[in-house]
């Protein structure tokens, strides 16, 4: 397994720098351009320097994660989607020509990932982030941005037709991100990667090498799955090709973010069974508690609430503790 983080695009001393200290070697990045400061990774000269950047402070850039612009005009199907699908194209093409094989993507439209709270005490008076369905299930968004589950569908049949082909053509590991928190329709918005089944459908009728999945552990715990059973049919079929770790407390329509050893989930099991399945490939600590001395970010920015840095050197060491016993080989 190769042990990444998700790191700022620009130069970030405290965090680019502790993440080389406690050892990891892969970055995964959000290269939107209120990010970087830079333009968007369709401009190639951009998606280099980024890369070269990384390279330049010991990191290798293993993939780009989110949206890396606005996605509205693909996930709304709106009328000019033609000319950023073209975009998203260029893209991935330029990950291919810089060897940048993963792609984490999600096709949450309107509203990305969601809670009501990021500042709900966790263990010793750590700040986790909740989620309560109560809080918002009256609220709608702009009606120009409500859509239909069914349209979500034909956006995204449309935009995988034109985006793996090319994937294919440069090697590209397009890994789906599941909706989060896993309910609809969301404030008038349709959500459809909502359960296993929903992935099933998308990997039987685009059946592409490049067609694949970011296992994010805690959302497909919150839809009620047996993630046992489904990681382990997906693996046998090689189709997650990134693993999102962390737990939460709950269900779907209430939940709270834990540290990685303080939830229900049997962690160390659960990494062995991925590794006992043949998963070799790309893993992060995913949201973790801000910890003695930090704040909690809101959702304004692409890496918001629940990356600050102790409460994920405390993951990675947990992470390596589990794979050193297990004898996992993680880069």
């Amino acid at each position: 397994m190769k042990l990444t983080m998700l790191l700022p695009p620009k130069y970030d001393e405290r965090k680019w720098t502790l993440a080389r200290q406690i050892g990891v070697k892969y970055a995964i990045t959000k290269a939107m351009p209120s990010l970087s400061g830079k333009p968007a990774p369709y401009d190639f000269e951009a998606l280099k320097s980024i890369q070269e950047n990384f390279a330049e402070a010991g990191f290798q850039l293993y993939g780009l994660e989110g949206d890396q612009f606005d996605m509205s005009p693909i996930k709304l199907g709106l009328p000019n989607r033609d000319e950023w699908i073209a975009k998203y194209c260029q893209m991935v093409e330029n990950m291919g020509r810089l060897g940048i094989p993963l792609l984490c993507y999600n096709f949450m439209a309107s509203i990305g990932w969601f809670r009501t709270k990021i500042d709900v005490p966790e263990r010793g008076g750590a700040l986790t982030s909740e989620f309560d369905f109560e809080e918002v299930k009256d609220k709608l968004v702009p009606e120009s941005e409500q859509i239909s589950e069914e349209k979500v569908w034909d956006n995204l049949w449309y935009f995988l037709d034109a985006i793996l082909p090319v994937a294919e053509k440069y090697g590209i590991q397009m890994a789906l991100h599941p909706d989060d928190p896993p309910i609809s329709p969301f404030m008038g918005v349709g959500r459809i990667l909502t359960s296993a089944a929903a992935f099933d459908t998308i990997l039987k009728r685009k059946p592409s090498q490049s067609n694949g999945i970011t296992f994010c552990q805690a959302t497909f715990k919150t839809m009620g799955e047996d993630l046992k059973s489904i990681s382990s049919r997906w693996l046998k079929d090689n189709r997650i090709f990134f693993l999102h770790l962390r737990d939460v407390e709950g269900d779907k329509y209430k939940f709270r973010e834990t540290f990685h050893d303080n939830g229900p989930t049997p962690m160390a099991e659960m990494l062995k069974h991925y590794y006992d399945n043949g998963f070799d490939g790309a893993i992060r600590p995913d949201h973790a508690p801000a910890m003695f001395g930090e704040t909690q970010q809101d959702f304004s920015g692409g890496i918001s609430a629940g990356y600050e840095m102790t409460g994920k050197i405390f993951a990675i060491g947990c992470i390596k503790g589990v794979c050193e016993s297990y004898k996992i080989n993680l880069e």
